[in-house]
């Protein structure tokens, strides 16, 4: 089943009519189409339940399906055997960090931080494991959400490591034994490109996911 391309036909028939396109709600509805499509080859795979793949209740779950995306089946979800899972120590502090730079008030922000903080612990560039296109939207989300926390990544520091940059500062520690990033040798592992293929392509293309 593919859920992206199946929500991509629903959302533009969508926007053909009379009303103005919010481009900015089009993103965010593209942004969970793109999760909610790796989530289902997870699901399918026996990998993660869907409150696993995505780190949202089921409650949560099912709001955003039925609000946001009313021609896809919920059923292929399996929403009535999943529970939902408490989230790690590290998973904690990441939301919290998300949280406490999450638009205020805006209830979409605060399910992006959960969705990201669940992502952020797989081994995939972190665009890759949203199921977006490339580092751009990710970025795009990020300053959109999170615009203070995002507008802090001036040296282009990948994501993941940028979050982990913020905890230990949020800690008084740093992890880094380098008097300073340009010193480091491990300096293309923090700022290198994010550069790859979307795992979306990689199994339309028939390539096995590392």
């Amino acid at each position: 089943m593919s859920f992206w391309s199946d929500e991509r036909r629903h959302s533009q028939s969508r926007s053909i009519g009379q009303r103005p396109i919010d481009l900015e709600t089009e993103f965010d509805q593209h942004v969970l189409a793109c999760v909610l499509s790796r989530a289902l080859k997870e699901i399918e795979a026996g990998e993660m339940t869907a409150t696993e793949a995505t780190g949202l209740s089921r409650a949560e779950l099912q709001d955003v399906l039925t609000r946001n995306f009313p021609a896809i089946p919920v059923k292929a979800f399996a929403l009535e055997k999943v529970t939902d899972r408490e989230p790690g120590m590290e998973e904690g502090l990441l939301r919290d960090l998300l949280f406490a730079h999450a638009r205020p008030g805006a209830p979409v922000s605060a399910r992006f931080a959960k969705i990201i903080a669940r992502r952020a612990l797989r081994n995939n560039h972190l665009w890759q494991d949203l199921g977006l296109f490339n580092r751009a939207e990710l970025s795009r989300l990020l300053a959109k959400h999170f615009p203070m926390l995002a507008a802090g990544n001036t040296k282009h520091m990948k994501w993941k490591k940028y979050f982990y940059r913020k905890l230990c500062e949020a800690e008084g520690f740093s992890l880094c034994a380098a008097p300073s990033c340009r010193e480091c040798n491990e300096f293309d592992s923090c700022f290198g490109p994010e550069e790859g293929e979307s795992l979306h392509a990689r199994i339309k293309n028939g390539l096995a996911l590392d």
